[in-house]
């Protein structure tokens, strides 16, 4: 499954997924490429399945949030020598079928980080987080000075330059859009999107997102990395472009 040389790795942020984190890592596992599982201070059996599997295991000791467990497992990517991390959440919303697509993508844009869009089925999402994503995407491509689809998927393709974002200071759901943001206005990262299906049926635990408290974190701090850019008027309608999406053979601009 690596393309050219290239070594990557699937990182799984969980927290109290034991319903759904064995499917989640054994779909994983079969794309043949090494798999980090950052349990973040589960109080239920997720930590005593994963340990069972052939994954490279991190816990934290107490739960210190979405954000510290990705910087934990892109400081393991990048310990490892890593070329790209492939992220995908521990509760079953994201399918690891979808990959090998995400992959292809960064293969047409090489350097890019690829975002597993959910645009398919998208009845399934429920109407707030419906309402909170496409708030979060209008202010994050603002900051990003230009338009990203699904900026609040988890499913990701970082590639080793996005990995050394890991510092940023920015911590819970906050850190995947400051990676975002930090990754288009300082580091001139490309950002693509591959279609997925919104995977939101009743057998997933309740979203650890909460609307209004994470969407005011998010919005607080793309806010201020608006103002802190410059540019506002500018930044703005470059963000309401059409962003790159790219799925069924074709690229979208």
């Amino acid at each position: 499954m690596n393309a050219a040389g290239n070594r990557y790795c699937v990182l799984i942020p969980c927290l109290n997924e034991a319903r759904a984190i064995q499917g989640v890592v054994s779909d994983a596992l079969l794309l043949g490429m090494p798999v980090i599982v950052v349990d973040d201070g589960s109080d239920d059996q997720t930590t005593s399945i994963v340990s069972t599997m052939d994954v490279t295991l991190l816990r934290h000791p107490a739960r210190r949030g979405k954000g510290e467990a990705l910087r934990t497992g892109f400081r393991e990517a990048i310990r490892h020598g890593f070329d790209g991390v492939l992220t995908m959440d521990g509760d079953g919303q994201h399918h690891a079928a979808d990959i090998p697509a995400m992959l292809e993508a960064s293969r047409l844009h090489p350097g890019a980080i690829v975002i597993g869009a959910r645009l398919l089925a998208k009845e399934q999402q429920p109407p707030g987080r419906r309402r909170a994503n496409a708030v979060a995407d209008w202010g994050i491509s603002w900051a990003c000075g230009r338009p990203i689809a699904d900026t609040q998927s988890g499913q990701r393709f970082y590639p080793r330059s996005a990995l050394d974002l890991v510092d940023l200071p920015a911590e819970h759901f906050v850190f995947e859009a400051a990676v975002l943001i930090t990754a288009c206005r300082e580091r001139g990262i490309p950002v693509v999107s591959v279609p997925i299906a919104s995977r939101y049926e009743g057998a997933f635990r309740i979203s650890h997102f909460n609307p209004v408290r994470d969407v005011t974190r998010i919005t607080t701090y793309t806010i201020g990395r608006v103002f802190h850019y410059g540019h506002i008027v500018d930044s703005y309608r470059r963000s309401r472009a059409t962003p790159t999406i790219i799925g069924n053979n074709t690229t979208t601009h």
